[in-house]
């Protein structure tokens, strides 16, 4: 199995190495790398879009061709902060999007960087440690697919939601050493194949 974390913008060290501490964790074998071009995305499992600037990540995902691969491929994504918003069918703003799971993605729906925070969440039934830096929250989703669960919820905002083997997260299970989120994306993407 190979795990691509998409080098394009962002937190993309962190999730390199809570993937691989995941993978050790799991006791499976496969591989993690850095990839930013469509040919490398090809050759991925499963891919994981970081936090960044969305709008620049979306026109540079684009550009690339990577859009095309992971559609094509039907490449399980796992986004978190801008990759939520890139995953969505919908947003607040006018940019690129992969649209590849069935919602709306509201931008900075906590504030501004300022605005930023750790709190405690509930996701699989535990504690977690949620780091939120201008995170956005789901507007919408379509409730009449049957293979989008909602995984958590802050606030009364879904922060973390699933569609097929695609998971989308408003908060930075990166900038944590808890890998449960990315052990569970990993399940899902072996579960899936």
């Amino acid at each position: 199995m190979n795990i691509g974390i998409l080098n394009l913008q962002g937190a993309v060290s962190e999730h390199y190495n809570i993937t691989k501490k995941a993978i050790k964790n799991m006791g499976i074998d496969a591989d993690v790398k850095t990839v930013r071009y469509a040919e490398d995305v090809a050759k991925c499992n499963a891919l994981i879009i970081s936090g960044g600037e969305s709008t620049v990540i979306g026109k540079l995902i684009a550009v690339r061709g990577i859009d095309k691969v992971i559609k094509e491929k039907n490449i399980p994504v796992f986004g978190t902060c801008a990759g939520m918003v890139l995953l969505g069918k919908k947003t607040d703003f006018d940019q690129p999007l992969l649209g590849i799971m069935d919602i709306s993605v509201k931008r900075n729906s906590y504030g501004r960087q300022k605005d930023s925070f750790e709190t405690s969440i509930q996701i699989f039934g535990s504690e977690y440690p949620g780091v939120f830096i201008r995170a956005p929250s789901l507007e919408g989703y379509d409730k009449s697919k049957d293979d989008i669960k909602v995984l958590s919820r802050f606030e009364g905002k879904i922060i973390a939601i699933q569609q097929g083997s695609n998971i989308a997260l408003s908060f930075h299970p990166e900038l944590t050493e808890d890998t449960s989120i990315h052990e569970y994306f990993i399940r899902e993407v072996l579960n899936s194949s």
